[in-house]
Parts: C-alpha cells; structure tokens; sequence
C-alpha cells in the first residue's frame, strides 16, 4: 500500500493474510487524515499478485461507507474514467510487471476528514523450487505509528518449513517473528516509529519492498492430496521421486543493440551457470539473433563438457548491435528440432523446449506480432514447448506472455538490474528438471462438476499441479482421483516387478514402488491397456487363472520400453514357414522365427476375450507350445495372478 498526498497523517498500516492449505486471503487496511488546511485528493495503491483476484473493497469518510463492487476489466476501465471525469471516487487495477498489478484509487476530501481504506483479495498460493511463496508488497512512503503485518498460515497435512527471507533490508531482520507448530505457523512484523526510520534522526521510512514469506508441507510418498469441503475439491500433485527426463533445449537470445551493456552482461553471465547445469543426458544448441540469424550448432547436440565449454566460448564473444528479427530466430530454433524429431535422435521420453531471452519488440523481417504468432503456432509440434523471458520494460512483455502460452510454455520478466542474471538462472531452474509429460487427473464419471484444468504438458520437480471443482451428490462418501502420466507409464514399463499388492519400478538408477489400486481395471487404465481375469474350472489338470493384458494400437509408448507389459506395446517381427501337416490333420504345424527364437506352433482356434470379456469369440491363429516359452519374457509363472480374491475386491 502506498498513499499519495501531501500534508496528511497516516495512523495505521496493516496487512494480515491468512492462508489455509494454499489459499491465501489478505487484507489491507489503513487509517488516514487529511492533516492540511485544504481540501485535496487521497490515492491509495495497492500492489497486489497478478494471479490474485479482489473480493472486496470499502472506504469510511469521515462515518460514510462506500462499498466498491468488483467488475470485469474492460467494464471497470469504462466506469472507471466516467467516475474520475465526474470526480468521483474510484479504484481501478492496473500491470506493471511480471507478478504484479496495481490497485489505484483516490478521494477528495475536506480539511480534517478522516478515511479509512481496506481491499481484500485471494489467491491460491503457486508451488516453485519446492516451496510456496506469499509476497505482501509495502510501501508506505512515511512513518507510521501503527505498523503491522501478520500471515498466518494453516496446513492440515502439517508445514514442513517456514523461511521469512531478508527481502526488506538487514535492518529489519530482527524484527520479524515466527512461530510455528506441526500444522499452523505465525509472522509478525511490527517495527516501532523509531525502527522504520532510514537513520535515527530521519523522518523517511526505511520500508519499500517486499516483505516475503516461503513455506511447504509434508506430503506422503503417493505425492497426491485430494481434499473435499462445502461441496468442492482441491486435488494438489507434486510428486518428487522421479529421475528428471532428459532434455533438448534450443536457447535463443537477442543480441540486438538494446542489449548492449548490462542486460547483455546478465545473460551472458546466467547462460554460463545454466550451460554447467546441463548433464549428459541432455542435448542443446544456441541461436543468437539481431537482424540476422546465427547458430553455435545447426544441429542439438549432447551436452558433454567439450560442447559446453565450447558454447560457453561462443557465447563470451557475442558483441549486440542491429536489429531483431524474432520471427526467423524461433522459425530457426523450430526447425533444429524438428530435424533432430525426424532423424530420430530426441529420446522419446525427452522433454523439448525453446527458450527465448528478448528485450524489444520486432524491427526487421517480419515484424507484425500477430503474424508471428501464428507462424509460431503453425510450426511448433505438440511435444515442444516455448519459454519467453522478456528483459526490461521496454519490451512487449504481452506479445511474449502469449507465444508462450499457446506453445505450451510460460513467461517471466527479467529486471534489467544487478540482480539480472540470478533472475534468469531462478527462471530456468523452475524448468530445468522436468519428471513427468502429459498429466491427466481424472475422477469417476459423474462424481464432479466444473473442473478446473486437468490436463498438464509437463510437471517440474519442486511445483505442483492443482486441480478444483464441485463435488456432486453421491451415496459413497469417498471420492477418488486417477492421474496418469507418460512417464510413469514409460518407467512402469521398462523394469525389475507387478504383484497384487504393489508396483515396483525401477528406472536405471533410483527404486520406486507405488500401491496398486484393488482392482486390475483401474491399473489398466493408469497403464492405457485393456485386462481382463480369466478364472478357469478349479479342477482343471493344468490350466490356472491368468490375466490377460492387451495393448491399444494407439499407444504412446517409448519404442524401448520391454518388461512383462512393455513387450506387447509393439508387435514383433514374426515369420512362419515350413507349414504343414501335424499330428491332429485339422491342425497344421509350422516353424515361426520371433526375438530371434524358432519355436514349433500349431494352427488352431482360441479365444479371444476382448469383444466379449464372459464368453469370448473364436479366432484362428497359431498356438506357441511350451507355455509361450521364447515367445514371451520371462518364465509363464511370472504372468500369474496369485491371489484372484484379493486383486478382486471392490469398495
């Protein structure tokens, strides 16, 4: 809150947010009197999150109460320059950066009017770097005789860390409280006239910046948390466990003229620390452009150590002058990996994104915003994704923010301060490890309404993915969620071991184990297969109950995945010659070479069980003899189910 005016005294400043399992509500309020010997115009400013939305706002002139009402953006611009031309009261929000928006309203009072000011907003509370961060923005502009902040936090699962970082300045540092139990944490900050001074016999305040508090809770090991209350649903994911996917990185960086000097220093400076955290599981290239395009590598390459000290070199001797031709920089960087997506040398399971550093808007080539839009969007692939990280304010932070979001990616302004290149390496440290690819959370049919996204691109470790809406009436009491994930899926798939109870994983390097739900319906769906359970007639000499597995056409399976399921994600070579006649002359007998085996099969009718999962339906094929021995991995037994009852039962 910042209050503009002149001969005015400000009696109280206080801010108290209260927040409960990730959803903030924060309250300003101050006490102000027109203290000089005319009538004149109060402005209150307050800087709220961009994300958050106001739910209310009052001010009390002198006992008169004026409620605000809270309208649509372009409705609230319109009414907005009608009440100022009629001069009247009236607030409006504005941007004026990445994060943030201002709330700008003002009064005209007489000499001695007293006003109260007070503006509630929410918002729900954003994971990164493995922490939620609420940021309460002060700036008084004066002394204040009765300074307050308080957050109080709530977190039923329990608060595994609560951190008030020295945003405000060292002076403060002392005087900010915290205590804490198991699930409910409280800061105060309360400085007196004499500590908020500048120095002791100054009467400015020393308080302008942000005052900032970062926590997380506990989570258990299935990393989900679905929670029900009045009638709605928040289900919050952020899983951990997971080996980071290998990544193709295309960076592209302006180094048009306006670059010059300390922005260009700040990247350059940034890039070197993200090129050292690179691993060789990743591959990358860079495009410097002004008004013409060059690459460091046409092609990606493996981020060894030669090619990054190489690419480090490269771009240590970028001098920025000329133009900027953004288009043809992105249509380049699409192109590099395309071409590597079409030689077959991205990792199926990899995650590809561009990631483009800017200053200013487009001079040369095509410079319609719009246009590059849409040429953007026409030649990405649906597995790329684009971050943009616009530097300064003199750059069209929107045009950026868009191309971003319909490219599957995000944006983030850069300050072109001192403090330039620590933003970009936060930036890119929020995308540096991603772990999952295509999250879908989904709920039984007809258990929700009025869902909130529930299809992500891509989990990075340390966010989390949030999901909301209505619960509908039901006679179970329970609700329940299933997420599914390509990369789970892939892992699942490509080793060590499935029982009736649990799914253990390993991906290579770290063991995972996840319980398996009760019934094998519900696993096949996480897995994208069709099961079905065969019991067969428990006197049987030699047949035993068995689950049977089938793999869609239209899997999205990596083609290395192997293991028990992963075998059947793609069909193998199969040739069969020699044909001819068997012992049974209905049945004919012939060699058949798969996985580099030659096994004897007999022609013959079995059943097909996916048209019909009680009777199935007869079809010709051949018969692999000796319990698939050669034909499938791993010994028959392994293909067992166990314990029929058990893996069967229903909630």
């Amino acid at each position: 809150l910042a209050i503009r005016g002149d001969d005015i005294t400000v009696r109280s400043y206080k801010v108290e947010s209260r927040i409960t399992s990730r959803f903030a509500h924060t309250t300003v309020r101050s006490s102000v009197v027109n203290s000089g010997s005319k009538a004149q115009s109060i402005g209150f400013n307050v800087q709220i999150p961009k994300r958050a939305f106001i739910t209310n706002f009052t001010m009390n002139v002198n006992g008169i109460v004026f409620v605000g009402s809270v309208k649509e953006k372009t409705v609230a611009r319109n009414l907005y320059a009608q009440a100022r031309a009629r001069g009247k009261a009236a607030g409006i929000v504005r941007a004026n950066s990445q994060d943030l928006e201002t709330f700008k309203t003002e009064v005209h009072v007489p000499p001695g009017s007293n006003i109260e000011f007070e503006l509630h907003y929410q918002e729900m509370m954003q994971r990164r770097l493995g922490f939620y961060e609420h940021s309460l923005y002060l700036q008084p502009g004066r002394l204040v005789p009765h300074f307050q902040v308080d957050v109080y936090i709530f977190e039923p699962q329990g608060i595994s860390m609560v951190q008030t970082p020295n945003t405000l300045g060292s002076q403060f540092s002392d005087l900010i409280k915290t205590t804490s139990s198991k699930d409910k944490a409280h800061i105060v900050f309360k400085p007196s006239l004499q500590q908020q001074k500048t120095c002791e016999n100054c009467n400015s305040s020393a308080i302008d910046g942000a005052f900032t508090v970062r926590y997380d809770v506990n989570r258990d090991s299935n990393a989900g948390e679905l929670q029900v209350s009045d009638g709605h649903f928040v289900q919050f994911f952020a899983p951990s466990s997971f080996s980071p996917l290998p990544k193709n990185i295309v960076f592209v960086i302006d180094v048009s003229g306006s670059m010059w000097g300390v922005k260009m220093k700040q990247t350059v400076e940034a890039m070197q620390a993200i090129l050292d955290d690179l691993t060789i599981d990743d591959h990358f290239s860079i495009i410097d452009f002004n008004h013409n395009v060059r690459c460091w590598s046409e092609d990606l390459v493996a981020a060894s150590s030669i090619q990054v000290a190489d690419a480090k070199k490269y771009i240590q001797r970028i001098k920025p002058n000329g133009g900027t031709n953004i288009n043809e920089a992105l249509m380049k960087a699409v192109q590099i990996l395309v071409r590597a997506s079409n030689q077959g040398l991205i990792d199926p399971r990899s995650v590809s994104m561009i990631i483009l550093v800017s200053d200013g808007d487009p001079t040369v080539g095509e410079i319609k915003l719009s246009t590059i839009q849409k040429n953007v969007k026409r030649v990405m692939r649906e597995e790329f994704s684009l971050f943009s990280l616009g530097i300064g304010f003199d750059v069209d932070y929107d045009f950026l923010e868009r191309i971003a979001m319909e490219n599957r990616g995000m944006a983030q302004r850069i300050y072109a301060n001192h403090d330039a290149a620590e933003q970009l390496r936060e930036f890119y440290s929020q995308v540096s490890s991603p772990l999952l690819r295509r999250i879908t959370i989904r709920f039984p049919e007809g258990s929700v309404s009025d869902v909130t996204q529930n299809q992500f691109d891509k989990y990075f470790s340390g966010s989390e993915l949030v999901v909301a809406g209505k619960v509908l009436p039901s006679d179970t009491a329970n609700l329940t969620s299933f997420t599914t994930a390509s990369a789970v899926t892939a892992a699942l798939l490509h080793g060590v071991t499935v029982s009736t109870d649990s799914i253990a994983m390993t991906d290579g390097r770290n063991n995972h184990s996840f319980t398996r739900p009760s019934d094998s319906d519900r696993l096949c769906r996480r897995l994208s297969l069709s099961c079905f359970v065969f019991q067969v007639w428990k006197k049987h000499p030699v047949n035993v109950d068995f689950l049977g597995i089938y793999v869609p056409n239209d899997n999205q399976y990596s083609p290395l995945v192997h293991g028990l399921i992963g075998q059947f994600s793609r069909e193998p070579e199969v040739r069969v010659y020699d044909i001819h006649e068997g012992a049974d002359p209905l049945k004919n007998e012939a060699t058949m070479e798969v996985k580099g085996n030659k096994l004897l099969v007999t022609r013959g009718w079995q059943k097909d069980y996916r048209p019909d999962k009680k009777r199935g339906s007869n079809v010709y094929c051949w018969f692999v003899h000796n319990s698939g021995k050669g034909f499938i991995d791993g010994h028959y037994t392994d293909y067992i189910v166990q314990n029929l009852n058990s893996f069967l039962q229903t909630h």
